[in-house]
């Protein structure tokens, strides 16, 4: 089926994004006696970029990311996970989203419409921690084996705010905002999240207008 993706406004978002920050502080106060992590909103998220598609029931999606405060190590990729997974799990149903699913490289939480059978909107968290180096890691899970690592992010999502700050000042943002939109409409993989599709319309676009010149 083809896709019809357009952007949805400030306000649509605005109490979404509410609640789910009351989620977050909550899962901070129930995970406390592990660790403490820092979080923020990332992507078309963060940048008034929120898409829904149209023709589809799986609504408009939030992407946020979650950086432990485990400087020690005390803990593996797994126990990580599951403790964040298991504080959503305690937090979400009171707020009307469904259990963690979780997929390779996200936590993602659902709001659905059950009576019309429809997602209304959802986020995915990823676990990462930014290098001192300017990479960042992601914990990435491997369905087949069952096991958690940390993994380095691609190389399309290296130096995004400045890319995005070379698209701004070259005057392409508005272009951007387009390709994404295509880039979105023609993605065929389901297990492409917005966040990948972000960072890789920012890649091409820079590379397509010079930017490593």
């Amino acid at each position: 089926m083809q896709h019809d993706f357009r952007y949805i406004s400030k306000n649509e978002a605005k109490e979404v994004k509410k609640d789910l920050l009351d989620i977050i502080h909550e899962v901070q106060d129930t995970v406390r006696n592990h660790f403490t992590f820092s979080y923020w909103f990332i992507g078309s998220s963060d940048r008034n970029m929120i898409t829904y598609d149209a023709k589809s029931n799986i609504g408009f999606d939030f992407d946020v990311n979650i950086q432990v405060n485990d400087d020690e190590e005390e803990y593996t990729p797994a126990e990580i996970k599951r403790i964040l997974r298991l504080a959503f799990d305690q937090v979400v149903r009171r707020y009307g989203y469904d259990y963690c699913e979780d997929s390779t490289r996200v936590l993602t939480i659902k709001f659905k419409d059950r009576t019309n059978s429809k997602i209304l909107h959802s986020c995915d968290f990823a676990i990462v921690y930014n290098c001192e180096d300017g990479r960042q890691q992601y914990i990435r899970f491997n369905k087949e084996q069952q096991s958690y690592s940390w993994e380095y992010q691609p190389k399309g999502y290296l130096l995004l705010p400045e890319k995005i700050e070379w698209l701004k000042s070259n005057g392409l943002w508005n272009d951007l905002l387009d390709y994404y939109i295509e880039k979105k409409n023609n993605n065929l993989n389901p297990d492409k999240h917005s966040r990948a599709i972000f960072a890789e319309s920012i890649a091409e676009m820079c590379q397509k207008n010079g930017y490593h010149n």
